[in-house]
């Protein structure tokens, strides 16, 4: 596995492009790309069809970006039994895993549950809200996890327009969360959402079509960390 930043990040913010709007035809030379471009971790999009409606991919598409660069592996997994997919994406080179609170599976398995299997296995462990999930449904699980991912659309497809009410609840975690604890933001992130989400408290941006159609990704992933030139 490659280093788990998370844990200890050499710096705050982290950016994560999300593959989901990779070229798939190129995707070895998409994720090389990015790292060179620095990125600080790649974010991996899991879709059953199920729990959201969308399919995208399984632990192979880990394992190949496992063999083509070394940036760190956040899988997120949008689908109805989380438990189900934990031991094949940890197995495939995935770093870190987060979950859906929202997911039926965790009525019968537990989301704490959930989360010691994963630190078990030897990765991080997230959890996300949907949009109109209120913060305080993490309430009971704040102790364990290692990252809260905020959703700043509905999941299911790329291109979606941010939904700036969900700052909210990343201002509500940022105040709730140790120093140790990560907190990450997912959905219509650009320039101008980017630096909205810094000012909430996010300290991981997920980006996927801002850095990946992107004409110059460098420059792109600078201004998204809050970088910009002199």
């Amino acid at each position: 596995m490659s280093s788990n930043i998370f844990l200890r990040p050499p710096h705050l913010p982290l950016i994560a492009p999300s593959i989901l709007a990779a070229d798939f035809g190129r995707i070895a030379e998409e994720v090389m790309d990015v790292q060179r471009a620095g990125a600080d971790l790649l974010h991996v999009d899991v879709m059953d069809g199920h729990f959201v409606p969308n399919l995208t991919m399984g632990p192979d598409m880990v394992q190949a970006m496992a063999r083509s660069c070394q940036l760190m592996r956040d899988v997120h997994l949008m689908v109805t039994d989380p438990q189900d997919f934990i031991k094949p994406f940890i197995d495939a080179g995935a770093d870190h895993l987060t979950f859906h609170i929202e997911a039926p599976g965790l009525k019968q398995f537990g989301a704490e549950n959930l989360i010691r299997r994963i630190h078990d296995l030897g990765a991080t462990a997230g959890v996300a809200l949907n949009p109109e999930t209120p913060a305080e449904a993490l309430e009971p699980v704040m102790n364990v996890l290692d990252l809260v991912l905020v959703m700043s659309v509905h999941p299911g497809f790329t291109g979606q327009s941010f939904m700036p009410e969900t700052l909210e609840k990343v201002t509500w975690f940022r105040h709730r969360l140790s120093p140790r604890q990560r907190l990450e933001i997912d959905g219509g992130i650009g320039i101008r959402s980017a630096h909205d989400a810094l000012e909430a408290g996010a300290d991981v941006l997920v980006a996927g079509a801002a850095i990946f159609r992107a004409s110059q990704r460098s420059g792109t992933i600078q201004l998204l960390r809050g970088d910009y030139p002199r």
